[in-house]
């Protein structure tokens, strides 16, 4: 009876991991708050060493790094994939969008005061996913408990990154699509388009709004505000701008706040995908609600999307592996 016995919970565990492996989409119930508590229980207590030494002489890292999070998640899932180098350039970060990503070296160094404390444990997916909130909390943002448990991938992509990722152009039918499609809702599209509260970007990526909307030389975005218009003109001189920076939330793009929402709420969202969020009726009341009360719900909801968010397509258990060196796979 009890060799029976023995048998049958074995065999469970078993078919629960079979099970995992065939429906990734289950893998995430893996993911646990202090899954380092026993493997190395100051893994969480070494990243935000780290991230206060290195984001209290470099505030502006804080941006970069949230991104890094978003931008490995909605590729492959959150699998640390967005860090592999290619010898041939087809690596994720090797696509267009991502060219402008920041803070690898800063991912690198958290990976090695880990490695030098906990050799082989803790994974390059699961710093991301630190990383990214420790960012936040640091420049008086939100903060969350972290689900960890997440293994490597050892793929990337710039097929997949050019296929996943929302453009910043994107309408908010095309970005409720690829939300869903990551298992997101339209409150977590809403909330985490929050992030750019903080951060700069190329003038390229926008400047088609202030010079040439319809493919006509002259003519700019209906959707965004005439003064705000030429503020950024006065910043974006010129067409193609490829080294010019704007500030995403002008007058506090260095701090986690609510501010976004009201400049969204006033025609000033920089991106196409921002000025996109007054026209759906979730999203704008959302939007509305955040300007009007100073960010009453955001910082918890934020929390929320994030933890949900870093559970797209995860490997977890027998799938992938803990990357020695995040840039490449284990050989």
């Amino acid at each position: 009876m009890a060799t029976r016995k023995l048998f049958s919970v074995l065999f469970l565990q078993f078919m629960f991991v079979v099970l995992l492996v065939l429906d990734p989409a289950n893998a995430h119930k893996e993911l646990k708050v202090g899954f380092y508590e026993k493997s190395c229980p100051e893994a969480e207590a070494i990243v935000k060493k780290v991230m206060v030494e290195i984001l209290s002489k470099a505030p502006t890292l804080a941006a970069p790094l949230i991104r890094l999070h978003f931008h490995d998640c909605f590729v492959r899932g959150c699998d640390g994939s967005v860090l592999l180098d290619s010898s041939t350039k087809q690596a994720e970060k090797d696509f267009a969008s991502n060219l402008s990503l920041r803070g690898f070296q800063i991912i690198d160094r958290v990976k090695s005061a880990l490695e030098k404390a906990c050799p082989g444990v803790v994974s390059c997916a699961d710093i991301l996913a630190i990383v990214a909130r420790d960012a936040a909390a640091t420049i008086k943002g939100p903060s969350w408990e972290v689900e960890t448990g997440r293994k490597d991938g050892r793929v990337s992509s710039i097929t997949e990154a050019s296929d996943n990722l929302p453009p910043p152009y994107a309408n908010i039918t095309l970005l409720i699509r690829i939300f869903q499609g990551k298992g997101l809702s339209i409150k977590d599209l809403v909330v985490l388009s929050g992030a750019h509260t903080v951060g700069t970007s190329h003038c390229h990526s926008f400047d088609y709004r202030l010079y040439n909307f319809t493919g006509k030389l002259g003519t700019t975005d209906p959707k965004l505000d005439p003064n705000y218009i030429k503020r950024l003109k006065s910043k974006c001189n010129k067409l193609g701008d490829e080294t010019t920076l704007a500030e995403m939330d002008p007058g506090s793009f260095k701090t986690f706040d609510a501010s976004y929402y009201t400049l969204v709420a006033k025609r000033m969202g920089l991106f196409e995908s921002d000025a996109a969020l007054l026209n759906n009726t979730k999203t704008k009341s959302y939007v509305k609600l955040q300007a009007a009360t100073g960010g009453s719900t955001f910082f918890d909801d934020f929390g929320v999307s994030m933890v949900n968010m870093g559970r797209i397509g995860v490997l977890t258990g027998k799938a992938g592996e803990i990357r020695k060196q995040c840039s490449k796979v284990n050989k």
